[in-house]
């Protein structure tokens, strides 16, 4: 949906607003593991592209299969961002980090909850995506569809028949907020996927320094480039945060100097060390990296950069004594104690701003130091206890007893602005929904959604704790990626109790249990076609690792093989042993059918993991 631009920033004198409130103990009576699976499972909902088998929100299915064809490019998956269907890439990418940034705190507790797996199959469905928004160094894809058009309309996105154009930065029209942004995304997942995916967690950190590159070599902001964005997801901040953000990340992916001096050399020019905040979301990072910057501090790897690294520092705790109403100039809050930043979406702040002070709590606590605020000191366990404070307000402590976390408690939002949710599930009904006709049909019926979008934060009360349950109330009732994206990690610190944190040592990610993707698992069906892949070799070449795959297709039946058809997605090199025709392949032209019990090899090189591989149709005769 549309979202306001009225960001203002200002330098020491301080401005920007965001908002929390409320101090409790620190154990309270809401489950924040059922909380953290259901914020998990709401990224389900919101994908694109084909689904997986083991998608688990059952109402939603195959969209967007054509995005980037027009353009010569495969643009299918990632993350429509609210309650539309477009694919805009900056708050994508936001979500992406901060999905990443959550694991790497809190990844121990989210494997005690059995959702590990899961938060990193979702942050895999953004990076899949980035991988392919990124054909060259210096190209990156930044939206797919257009919000005028999209907005005229009220379809599921298996309906969709808006404008699903392709728009793209490169050196002619840049846009360092996105490729900042992205970079910094790529860089903090590749640290998620570093010890269960090496080759993986490569191909995202070579991405990661090339966008960096690119953000950095060619200076812009994105939605002077991307002009359709404006509307919606509008730089008001520019791009400056985003250089130091992902420069931030990059330092911690990679432990290069370079990107430690970046830092130090630029935290004055490009405002780290100078603007003093009191938000952070999708478009203002600076508290994030004042933030990030002070754990860096914190352990020690400063070097001689640790005077510049102290002004970040103060910026840093800044944010965090507003937060509190324990600075100069604090967040304003609703009289049930929420932050309080603007009426449309306020919930994304909160969700952001609990994130940081959590990881600053526990920053606080292993270095063994109390934040410092104008007003006196404060011991580590406020900041925790406010962030819950907030967590809990979100979970239905407030003055309305209302849940906006959907599918959370007893009393939740039902009519929430979301196309998908609100109409008819495609798989109980496939009558298609016209552009206009949803709107007339299904936007304003007066009864609850179809689909129960769990897990979803909406947009949340306004100043004065009011809210009202209506579809067509975009600025309470919408949901959006980014306000689930930061309460991954703190809904986890929550569920994992007191015990054992040290968040300035390296990060130790535990091994993941397996995924259970149904509650009652259904006997595996063995096909009589199997496709089993290999890595038969890998080499350096101009500074890049090109990995050779060998791909055996067998056919297991007593009868012979023929009208074999083959999709391969996620290759980006070229294939020997078949023959391609449109988007598909099939037998090799020398071969015609494939005997009972005889296989077929086929090989693709690229500088990536291995493609996707899976049988589109066959015949058995």
């Amino acid at each position: 949906m549309k979202r306001p631009a009225g960001l203002i920033i200002s330098m020491a004198p301080l401005l920007l607003v965001l908002v929390l409130c409320i101090p409790t103990t620190v154990l309270g009576g809401h489950d924040y593991g059922q909380a953290l699976s259901k914020s998990i499972l709401f990224f389900e909902a919101q994908r694109s592209g084909y689904l997986p088998k083991n998608q688990r929100v059952p109402w939603r299915a195959n969209s967007g299969l054509n995005d980037g064809k027009a353009s010569g490019v495969d643009l299918v998956g990632g993350y429509y961002d609210a309650g539309d269907n477009v694919k805009f890439g900056l708050p994508m990418a936001f979500t992406v980090t901060m999905m990443s940034w959550s694991i790497l705190e809190y990844g121990r507790q989210m494997a005690k909850s059995g959702e590990l797996g899961h938060a990193m199959e979702a942050v895999k469905w953004g990076t899949d995506y980035f991988i392919k928004a990124h054909p060259h160094p210096y190209v990156l894809y930044g939206e797919v569809g257009d919000g005028n058009t999209d907005h005229y309309c009220w379809q599921r996105p298996e309906d969709m028949t808006t404008d699903r154009r392709a728009y793209r930065i490169d050196p002619s029209n840049p846009g360092s907020d996105l490729a900042g942004e992205t970079a910094a995304a790529m860089a903090a997942a590749s640290l998620v996927f570093r010890r269960y995916d090496p080759a993986y967690s490569a191909e995202l950190l070579r991405h990661a320094q090339q966008l960096f590159e690119f953000a950095d070599k060619y200076r812009g902001k994105y939605d002077s480039s991307i002009t359709v964005a404006q509307k919606y997801y509008r730089s008001v901040s520019g791009y400056n945060d985003e250089l130091l953000w992902a420069a931030a990340w990059l330092y911690q992916a990679t432990n290069n100097q370079y990107y430690l001096e970046y830092l130090g050399k630029n935290g004055d020019s490009l405002g780290g060390t100078e603007w003093a905040m009191t938000e952070f979301g999708w478009d203002v990072k600076y508290a994030g990296v004042q933030t990030l910057v002070s754990k860096i501090l914190m352990q020690g790897r400063a070097g001689h950069y640790a005077p510049v690294f102290e002004r970040y520092q103060q910026k840093a705790e800044y944010f965090m004594c507003s937060c509190l109403g324990r600075g100069t100039r604090n967040v304003q809050r609703t009289p049930g104690g929420l932050l309080f930043r603007q009426r449309w979406n306020n919930l994304q702040f909160v969700t952001s701003a609990s994130f940081l002070m959590t990881v600053y709590s526990d920053y606080l606590a292993s270095s063994k130091r109390n934040l410092h605020c104008s007003s006196g000191a404060v011991a580590p366990s406020a900041l925790l206890s406010f962030a819950k404070s907030q967590v809990d307000y979100i979970l239905g402590d407030n003055p309305r007893a209302t849940s906006y976390m959907v599918g959370y408690g007893a009393n939740y939002p039902r009519q929430v602005h979301h196309r998908a949710s609100s109409i008819v599930s495609f798989k109980v009904n496939p009558t298609f929904v016209s552009c206009r006709g949803g709107y007339a049909t299904w936007f304003s019926r007066k009864a609850s959604d179809p689909n129960l979008l769990t897990g979803a934060i909406v947009g949340g009360p306004d100043a004065y704790d009011n809210f009202a349950d209506q579809r067509n109330n975009y600025e309470q009732t919408e949901p959006a990626t980014y306000n689930n994206a930061p309460l991954f990690g703190v809904l986890a610190r929550l569920s994992g109790g007191h015990g054992g944190y040290n968040q300035l040592l390296p990060v130790e990610l535990p091994a993941l249990k397996p995924i259970v993707s149904r509650p009652n698992p259904v006997p595996a069906i063995t096909s009589p076609v199997a496709v089993e892949q290999k890595l038969t070799s890998s080499w350096n070449s101009n500074g890049r690792t090109y990995y050779r795959y060998s791909t055996i297709v067998t056919n297991k039946s007593d009868k012979t093989l023929k009208n074999l058809w083959l999709s391969i997605s996620k290759l980006y090199g070229p294939v020997w042993g078949l023959t391609k025709s449109g988007d598909s392949y099939t037998f090799p032209s020398w071969l015609h059918s494939l005997p009972a019990r005889k296989s077929l090899e086929f090989v693709y090189i690229h500088s990536s993991s291995q493609a996707a591989v899976s049988i589109s149709t066959y015949t058995l005769e």
